[in-house]
């Protein structure tokens, strides 16, 4: 498999953890990182596919009704004024 190179600049802290987890994971600093990163990025990917289909579903004029709004707002406990 190919892979790019990335720099990145941590604080000091960071990379003294980072060491300490490389050190007792018997991994390098390299495959920790690109790890850390494909997890963020596969979870984060979802918020991003669920606002173009939100997108796509308001260009078509599809929005939530007030009632369904409401119904909403009170699952979450939030006061509607």
């Amino acid at each position: 498999m190919k892979s790019a190179t990335v720099s990145a600049k941590l604080e000091p802290s960071v990379a003294e953890k980072l060491d300490l987890l490389a050190k007792a994971t018997a991994r390098s600093r390299s495959f920790l990182v690109a790890e850390a990163i494909e997890t963020y990025v596969k979870d984060q990917a979802w918020q991003i596919q669920a606002i173009q289909e939100g997108v796509k579903e308001a260009d078509k004029g599809n929005f939530a009704t007030d009632k369904e709004v409401k119904k909403a707002f009170k699952k979450w406990g939030v006061n509607e004024d």
